[in-house]
């Protein structure tokens, strides 16, 4: 009997994926949540989130930051680890994260394709070699027009990284959204550009553009189960870890 991983938002596009992924990588998939009314086939669709925590080792959640608060209570109160997926959080929800992590095992990346997590690691060690004064560090990303948070929490994670390499806290730094006479570009600035449109899973680049040369990175993704797959890889991991707060990183053993 493999891991037993239960999937927030089972119904939805997303939710369904990892459904699929937890089979196909060996779980077992006890069943999820959803709206009321609900139904996935073949799959047990569970009352709500206390019910999923008692039933699975792993519950799996890429739902909506309005849902972090009790849905770290219910699994820090049964000892469920958790894998999250969700972006945008405020900093209320961030400390419910970070609360629930002091009494289980909680996985939160913005992002779960290996892909995307190489170039966070990219990112910081690129920061550290080109100095603020010298590079203007830009960060673009794209997505889908259903899309409510912005930037991404992949874009907030590429600022995060380069913030780290440059020894500075991104909030004290970061420049969003332009607009009308903004003046000249603040020094040391760390750029966010986001845009929306059509159906694009995500796209994001990390520029660093210097007087003399431009060094980017993009990553594109084309299907989201490759997010799917890269959580599913992380629950199997986080099972019966200590409590703490880990991240995709550890995963991959970049760490």
């Amino acid at each position: 009997m493999g891991t037993r991983i239960g999937v927030a938002g089972i119904a939805g596009r997303m939710g369904r994926l990892l459904a699929e992924e937890v089979v196909a990588g060996g779980g077992d998939l006890v069943g999820g949540i959803d709206r009321p009314g609900a139904e996935v086939t073949g799959v047990a669709v569970l009352r709500d989130i206390s019910a999923l925590a008692v039933a699975a080792e792993v519950v799996v959640d890429f739902t909506h930051a309005s849902t972090v608060a009790s849905h770290a209570a219910a699994l820090a109160e049964t000892g469920t680890a958790w894998v999250l997926g969700t972006t945008g959080l405020s900093a209320e929800e961030e400390a419910a994260v970070a609360e629930a992590a002091q009494r289980i095992p909680v996985m939160h990346s913005p992002n779960y394709a290996p892909g995307v997590n190489l170039v966070l690691a990219l990112a910081e060690r690129m920061a550290a070699a080109l100095p603020a004064d010298g590079y203007d560090a830009e960060i673009v990303e794209m997505h889908h027009r259903q899309k409510v948070d912005a930037p991404s929490g992949t874009a907030i994670g590429l600022g995060r990284a380069v913030a780290r390499g440059r020894g500075v806290d991104l909030d004290a730094v970061r420049e969003s959204g332009r607009d009308g006479q903004t003046g000249a570009r603040k020094p040391g600035a760390i750029g966010f550009a986001a845009l929306r449109g059509g159906q694009v899973v995500g796209e994001h680049t990390l520029l660093f553009a210097g007087a003399s040369e431009h060094i980017a990175i993009t990553h594109r993704a084309f299907d989201r189960r490759a997010f799917a797959a890269g959580a599913v890889r992380a629950a199997l991991w986080v099972a019966g870890r200590p409590p703490g707060l880990y991240s995709m990183m550890d995963v991959l053993g970049m760490r």
